[in-house]
């Protein structure tokens, strides 16, 4: 997977940022080092915003993105996310649409473990139990297993917007669709962490 290069530059606090934090300070403005300090973080929160509000998942998604196939068995869809190094990934029917989510969390719950599992908890579990508990998983396809149905976005959801997502949905990951459900990209945690960067 590769990731576009950061379009947006470092940010710059723009004349309309900083008439709107002068408006946002009352009375008349007797520019001294602590009101010049006032206004420039005001403008500076202003220009955080626009540009949070500027910034899409198009500019920080990962692409293209690594999907698992619904009829594909739990036992390679696991071996194919711990060969990638994923905690999960979007699931694809068929057709290429995106129709759920099997991530790590999925796996540990169907195997009845609470969140959240250590390896040494797993370990724990299957020597209290004189077994491996992930054996009920075989012969089972990930289209029993997954979350579904996925949450996802076009690719012009801004970064705020998806910051609201993962706090309401509960949500690691959100991959982005095309106006037919195909995948463009996803967007994780990470991904949305270093975005914040861009505008710090």
């Amino acid at each position: 997977m590769t990731k576009p290069e950061a379009t947006h530059p470092p940010i710059e606090i723009a004349e309309p940022d900083v008439i709107a934090a002068m408006r946002k300070i009352e009375g008349y403005i007797d520019i001294s080092p602590g009101d010049f300090k006032e206004i420039y973080q005001l403008a500076f929160d202003y220009a955080v915003r626009r540009l949070r509000d500027s910034i899409t998942a198009r500019d920080i998604m990962t692409a293209p993105v690594q999907c698992i196939d619904a009829d594909m068995d739990l036992q390679q869809a696991a071996q194919k996310l711990a060969d990638k190094v994923y905690s999960g990934a979007p699931v694809v029917d068929g057709d290429g649409k995106i129709v759920g989510v099997i991530s790590e969390k999925d796996f540990l719950a169907r195997m009845g473990l609470v969140q959240p599992a250590t390896f040494l908890s797993i370990i724990a579990h299957c020597l209290s139990n004189k077994g491996c508990m992930a054996i009920a998983l075989r012969n089972h396809q990930v289209r029993e297993l997954m979350t579904a149905p996925a949450v996802t976005a076009g690719p012009e959801i801004t970064i705020g917007e998806i910051s609201r997502l993962f706090i309401d949905r509960k949500i690691n990951r959100l991959p982005i669709v095309d106006p037919d459900g195909r995948p463009l990209g996803i967007v994780t945690r990470t991904d949305l962490v270093q975005s914040y960067g861009i505008i710090r």
